[in-house]
């Protein structure tokens, strides 16, 4: 089985990578990283990859456009996080996002690949506005590009925040409730074929996944050492202050957590992203996530 993930350190993937929780019932699991789910999207088409972790606007790009892919399951929530230096106000100072984002008319704010999840929320944001956005191939360029003025801000994974505040004098200036709340900002995304031919597969890499996301919400430090030393260029303080940024962790796929995906679909289709509507079933099979995971969300 190949498996693409992100450089996302709060995923479960560097948990799981790490052998803490085993699910793997063939030979051989390989591990693909990808700088952005866009670039992910093309492995899947390809099928250089089976199963992977996405945030989901890429994945209902893909499949309008024909690509027979499935999300099984979730796995965090509110994942994109806007940072500027402290210079400028944030939610918390002004009360609404609006006032927030004016701040930076005639300015660039900075956010990963188009078609990814914190380039749709932004694009969401700033339409009808004198602001310009400047993509990144690798979400880790942008908390520089801060740094040496090229832009003035920047949207991407609580890890950006970490990153920034590590690097120079910055502040979450919009939290993650505030810019979409309960956005799917990842999910476990299979090709069709596996749905038929590799079921226990999927059973068994949902209950390791939600073992590690439970691991992350009740016992963080243990969680953090893990993903930390799976990493291998980061420490222990820097996951925890990450998993502290949005701690809203689980592998279920909840009402709450469709439906902020369906709301997705008019702004990619404003956006020219998309060209059709798409429906839950288009989407979502809910099968497995439904078997391993009977309880409710723990979003």
């Amino acid at each position: 089985m190949k498996i693409g993930y992100l450089s996302t350190i709060y995923h479960t993937s560097f948990i799981l990578k790490s052998g803490k929780f085993i699910f793997d019932s063939f030979d051989e699991t390989e591990w693909k990283l990808f700088p952005t789910g866009p670039e992910m999207m093309k492995a899947f088409e390809d099928k250089k990859i089976d199963l992977g972790y996405i945030g989901l606007p890429p994945v209902m790009i893909g499949i309008e456009k024909g690509m027979k892919i499935k999300c099984v399951g979730g796995g965090h929530v509110e994942g994109t996080v806007m940072v500027a230096d402290k210079s400028y106000y944030s939610y918390s100072d002004l009360g609404n996002v609006e006032s927030v984002i004016n701040q930076f008319t005639g300015k660039t704010i900075g956010t990963p690949t188009k078609g990814s999840i914190h380039d749709v929320i932004l694009r969401s944001i700033v339409k009808d506005k004198n602001i310009s956005i400047k993509n990144y191939q690798w979400a880790d360029f942008i908390p520089d590009a801060i740094y040496d003025g090229e832009i003035e801000a920047g949207i991407g994974t609580p890890s950006l925040a970490t990153v920034a505040s590590n690097q120079f004098d910055s502040k979450i200036i919009l939290p993650p409730n505030k810019l979409w709340p309960y956005n799917p900002s990842y999910g476990i995304v299979v090709q069709e074929d596996m749905i038929l031919n590799s079921g226990d597969f999927i059973i068994n890499f949902l209950k390791a996944h939600e073992d590690a996301s439970n691991l992350i919400r009740n016992e963080p430090e243990i969680a953090a050492e893990i993903a930390a030393h799976e990493m291998g260029v980061i420490d222990k303080e820097f996951v925890l202050n990450t998993y502290n940024i949005s701690p809203r962790y689980c592998a279920k796929i909840s009402d709450k957590y469709i439906q902020s995906t369906m709301d997705f679909i008019p702004i990619l289709n404003e956006l020219g992203y998309m060209k059709h509507d798409l429906k839950v079933e288009d989407i979502f099979n809910l099968k497995f996530i439904d078997e391993t995971h009977k309880e409710d969300a723990h979003y």
